[in-house]
């Protein structure tokens, strides 16, 4: 039977998926082949971000296109940046859901650019409001996590000041950055229980801000007892 279905999957578009199926036995097996018909087990998965086609240059590369390309170079998944989604409607949503599918590319996390550090009440909860809607456009999307930033004070006038400065930033005058963490900390909080809902993973990221260090990155995460936060380690952001 293992030879069997071995073969099939082979032959199949579907090859490079990973199954639970029942057995005839009643019990439950996975099957985690390659395209090659080895075991995947211990094989090292890698993904892209669809940012990485695009860069914020016109035209806007459609997200099929990354999907496209991921397949073709083997990759096992797709990070996708809202910014670069052509629409929030249901029938794209579940049409990237499928195409990704139907290529063989989980579609991993969402980044969805949002920031907590603000003394403005109004501006954080905006980033709230948008954090907590980037996670219903990734549960109908089948995507199981998202890309969380924690915020940064954005005094340093260009993004070649902040690299300059090696991601360090002096707070707005009056404030302190025990006040950033406190408004990060507590917005990542008010987004905890619509994250449980939809079963989709708050990844806090180390892009910079807050997060610039990995210090900063851990005060965050061990001031929150949650399993829906977790943390996502970009080895390009720490200088």
């Amino acid at each position: 039977m293992k030879s069997s279905r071995r073969q099939f999957l082979q032959k199949s578009a579907l090859g490079g998926a990973v199954f639970s199926v029942p057995a005839l036995s009643g019990t439950a097996f996975s099957l985690p082949f390659r395209s090659d018909g080895l075991s995947a087990k211990n094989d090292i998965k890698l993904a892209v971000s669809s940012y990485s086609y695009w860069h914020f240059r016109t035209p806007k590369v459609p997200i099929e296109q990354v999907i496209d390309e991921a397949s073709a170079l083997g990759l096992a998944g797709v990070d996708v940046l809202h910014r670069q989604m052509e629409s929030e409607e249901k029938t794209y949503l579940n049409r990237l859901k499928r195409y990704a599918f139907q290529k063989g590319v989980a579609l991993i996390s969402l980044s969805i650019h949002q920031d907590f550090v603000s003394p403005d009440e109004a501006e954080r909860q905006e980033a709230i409001d948008h954090t907590k809607h980037c996670i219903d456009l990734a549960h109908q999307m089948g995507i199981p996590s998202i890309r969380l930033n924690s915020g940064r004070w954005g005094t340093s006038g260009s993004f070649d000041a902040l690299m300059a400065n090696r991601g360090i930033e002096q707070p707005i005058e009056g404030y302190t950055d025990d006040d950033a963490f406190g408004w990060c900390i507590n917005s990542i909080k008010e987004c905890l229980p619509n994250a449980e809902e939809k079963g989709v993973l708050l990844a806090l990221e180390n892009h910079w801000g807050l997060t610039s260090t990995p210090e900063g990155l851990l005060r965050i995460r061990r001031a929150i007892d949650s399993e829906w936060l977790g943390i996502l380690m970009d080895t390009g952001n720490f200088l």
